[in-house]
């Protein structure tokens, strides 16, 4: 059982614009353990680090459990390294602002520069929900919120 609670707006470590992770130990796959646990345990598909009150350049993300398998990602020093000019709406939610969810245009196709937890360097091309979600989780590393972007039709 993890001590990681869950913060909510308008704590300011959500506006926080977070470190780089630069130490690769088992205290850093510790926290992803238990940031999954709680993502997990408060239904959500993502959370960033911020989210449980720490600045460090980490999310975690489980795009696909509710409707099947679960396959957790942990994703750290994460970087946008392509968009496609292509863009999807949709209704996003966020675990740190609860009971609302704000309709956000984002590209449609991304490809993702990060490191896993032993800092090895991993590229992924994520589309749909898991796209907005990525983009929606390193967001909140730099202390911006899916409620910050104009409501699209």
């Amino acid at each position: 059982m993890t001590d990681l609670q869950l913060r909510f707006v308008p704590d300011p470590v959500l506006r926080a614009v977070c470190a780089p992770v630069t130490v690769f130990d088992a205290e850093l796959a510790a926290l992803a353990k238990d940031m999954l646990d709680v993502m997990y345990a408060a239904s959500g598909r993502g959370l960033a680090a911020p989210q449980v009150g720490i600045t460090q350049r980490m999310f975690v993300m489980d795009a696909t459990w509710k409707q099947g398998v679960p396959d957790p990602q942990v994703f750290v020093n994460p970087e946008l390294a392509d968009c496609s000019d292509e863009v999807a709406v949709l209704a996003e939610g966020c675990l740190s602002i609860p009971d609302r969810t704000s309709r956000v245009a984002r590209p449609a196709q991304v490809t993702l520069r990060w490191q896993d937890l032993d800092g090895a360097l991993q590229v992924g091309t994520f589309t749909g929900f898991a796209a907005a979600c990525v983009q929606h989780e390193r967001d909140h590393l730099d202390g911006i919120f899916c409620t910050d972007y104009p409501e699209a039709p």
